[in-house]
């Protein structure tokens, strides 16, 4: 198969993916609109942080800002607007970009989405543009 098959319904992740800078924008804009809502935000900071870690091999921050790039999109496979469903698709997306790199994903990266969440979103920006 070719490597494009796999790819479907996600090039507009791939793309953004590869402006870090708006991703970096819009990932904190989206995330502190809707943290209350996920389950999985502490998963999800941790991959931020593993991301845009200057320590982290080039391919991991790859597959891990393509899954940040899909969670930050205004339209996905299932709309983030429908109660309990809306952040199925990118919790999976995530799920999956995690597993495939998960030894990659530090104690220091899950302390630092912790504390994120801890402190609240209104400081954590600032913090991770220094990172």
């Amino acid at each position: 198969m070719a490597a494009a098959e796999h790819s479907v319904g996600f090039e507009p992740a791939d793309r953004l993916a590869e402006d870090r800078e708006t991703v970096r924008r819009r990932f904190w804009r989206k995330l502190k609109r809707v943290v209350a809502h996920l389950p999985f935000a502490e998963d999800l900071l941790a991959a931020y942080y593993c991301a845009f870690d200057k320590q982290t091999p080039r391919h991991v921050q790859a597959s891990l800002l393509g899954a940040i790039a899909y969670f930050i999109l205004p339209f996905d496979v299932v709309p983030d607007m429908l109660p309990m469903l809306g952040f199925t698709d990118d919790a999976a997306v995530l799920a999956t970009a995690i597993k495939l790199v998960a030894s990659h994903i530090t104690p220091d990266h899950r302390e630092a989405a912790r504390a994120a969440l801890k402190r609240g979103m209104g400081e954590a920006e600032p913090e991770a543009e220094a990172a």
